[in-house]
């Protein structure tokens, strides 16, 4: 039996493990931490460096010369498509060539890449620990800062101002595993999620998704959902840049993934990875909507074999570039391969502190139409309002007839789930307080913002305090009263929902200070009110 070698044991990597074992072939998986969820899926389980191309190498040496030789490299929702092609180069196995993926992985590169093929995207300089001259002082703002090696949003914010200059270039520094960044202008505009493979001369669409983007100064992706809700004209546009940027990477054979917005001056790409996305979107939203097994056809592409699903079900596409791009040739024959239902994913995010339970799990799972409740944060766990896509507490996954049924669902689901936080914690009373540091300005955010500048203005109430036994609700300042509804949370939980669940899961034993409550639900909902209710305790 011949092996696949799968780079990465973590969750987003499970379907390539099991695709590859239902393809017939041995996994054998790698990763730097022996105890990644997927380790007990391999059937061979190795703990190797990702960043280790030389281990990754022998390893692939070892299997040619054993009674399972290697007969392909892969990875998915990882930084290491560069050395799934250097393996794979190697070896003489298939994938896209190693400096095409070295193009996607560094985004100096890439944007280098871009800049010469005449490919839009923002302009750049790339970063280092001595960039904080006074060449800085001559910026416009707002700009962009990230790693140029790294994922998930890790070190990349928004850069409003100068005076954020210098500690954002410090984090983006410290994300990267060569000490590099990147600053680049800011794009403004809609951002989408594009899958794809790209096959004998082919780039077939495997999923195109509206991306959900808030926090700034951050770019904390609170879910997706797919398919898209954009009109034709401009998903041919997007798909078309999107096409061109692959062919100025040189990528050939294998998969792509992009994140790109749609800007008043048409498609501008945020980056190409040479991989497939991670976010739940190739793994599960896409064959959930599509029923294509997406990673099981990116294994047959990697297999040297032909992506038969894929070749059976797509349907071509016109090519329809922004004029920006329209005298540039079509590099690719293009195809689609579209979605039969609408998925959504939308993550729960948690105030700062240390969990004391979770709740509401299984009926957030019972909820119509979810297929997937993916908690990430349990009892014990440190928490924190994200500053990047990997400190999201969880992820619900719904898929519906309708957008609007799929939105519903995940939205229902979430408002079910409750992290309550052990009381007396620093850094939940500073976030409850508003403290924020000084390069940060209004963040984190409030939980209903609009409500708490309204009670700041007028901040009184019925009585001095909440009596105990007695429902919060009944007692909601009147200066409150337009905004029960009309506002929701971090969560898509309203004011209103969050007042009913706090009297029904706290049942309001103690008597409490109704000015410090009114502020707690407005900053903190319905973490907040518990966690106040608990400290009285």
């Amino acid at each position: 039996m011949q092996s696949i070698l799968i780079l990465g044991a973590g969750l987003m990597q499970k379907p390539a493990i099991e695709s590859a074992k239902k393809l017939g072939y041995r996994a054998v998986v790698v990763d730097g931490n022996p105890h990644a969820v997927c380790v007990p899926l391999a059937d061979r389980f190795e703990p190797i460096d990702l960043k280790d191309k030389e281990s990754l190498v022998a390893l692939a040496d070892a299997l040619h010369d054993s009674d399972s030789p290697l007969a392909a490299v892969f990875t998915a929702g990882t930084d290491f498509s560069a050395n799934v092609a250097y393996v794979a180069e190697h070896c003489g196995l298939k994938s896209h060539s190693y400096e095409a993926c070295l193009n996607a992985s560094d985004k100096v590169r890439m944007r280098g890449c871009f800049l010469r093929s005449g490919v839009p995207s923002p302009a750049f300089c790339e970063v280092t620990k001595d960039f904080l001259s006074d060449a800085h002082k001559n910026q416009t703002f707002p700009k962009v800062i990230k790693p140029v090696d790294n994922m998930g949003g890790r070190g990349c914010r928004k850069v409003r101002n100068a005076g954020e200059l210098p500690l954002a270039v410090k984090e983006a520094i410290r994300n990267s595993r060569t000490g590099r960044a990147i600053f680049e202008d800011f794009m403004d505009g809609a951002e989408f999620s594009i899958d794809a493979i790209v096959w004998n001369g082919t780039l077939t669409i495997t999923g195109f998704a509206d991306r959900h983007i808030y926090y700034p100064p951050y770019f904390i992706e609170t879910g997706h959902t797919m398919p898209s809700s954009c009109d034709e004209k401009t998903r041919l546009e997007l798909i078309a840049t999107f096409a061109l940027g692959i062919q100025s990477l040189g990528l050939s054979h294998g998969v792509a993934k992009a994140d790109i917005k749609y800007t008043e001056k048409g498609p501008m790409i945020g980056e190409i990875a040479a991989r497939l996305s991670g976010g739940y979107m190739s793994g599960w939203t896409y064959p959930y909507a599509s029923d294509c097994n997406l990673t099981e056809e990116a294994l047959l592409v990697a297999l040297g074999k032909n992506p038969d699903y894929l070749l059976q079900n797509r349907i071509p596409l016109p090519w329809q570039p922004h004029p920006s791009v329209a005298d540039k040739p079509q590099p690719f024959a293009l195809y689609d391969l579209a979605c039969r239902r609408v998925s959504a994913e939308r993550a729960w995010l948690s105030i700062p502190g240390k969990v004391l339970s979770v709740s509401g799990l299984e009926d957030a799972a019972n909820v119509p139409y979810v297929r997937d409740v993916l908690p990430r944060a349990s009892a014990g766990d440190r928490v924190d309002f994200p500053r990047n896509n990997v400190q999201k507490c969880g992820n619900i996954i719904a898929l519906a007839p309708s957008r609007k049924e799929a939105e519903e669902a995940a939205y229902t689901a979430i408002q079910k789930i409750t992290l309550r936080l052990e009381p007396h914690n620093p850094q939940t009373e500073s976030f409850l307080r508003g403290e924020c540091e000084e390069d940060e300005q209004g963040f984190p955010p409030p939980a209903f913002p609009q409500a708490l500048a309204a009670y700041e203005k007028n901040p009184c109430g019925p009585l001095d305090s909440i009596p105990a036994g007695s429902a919060a609700i009944d007692f909601l300042p009147p200066v409150l009263q337009p905004f029960l509804d009309s506002e929701t949370d971090w969560n898509h939980g309203s004011l209103f929902c969050i007042l009913k669940r706090f009297d029904e899961m706290h049942a309001n034993q103690y008597a409490i200070n109704a000015d410090a409550f009114w502020r707690t639900v407005l900053r903190g909902s319905i973490q907040g009110a518990l966690y106040l209710a608990d400290s009285i305790k």
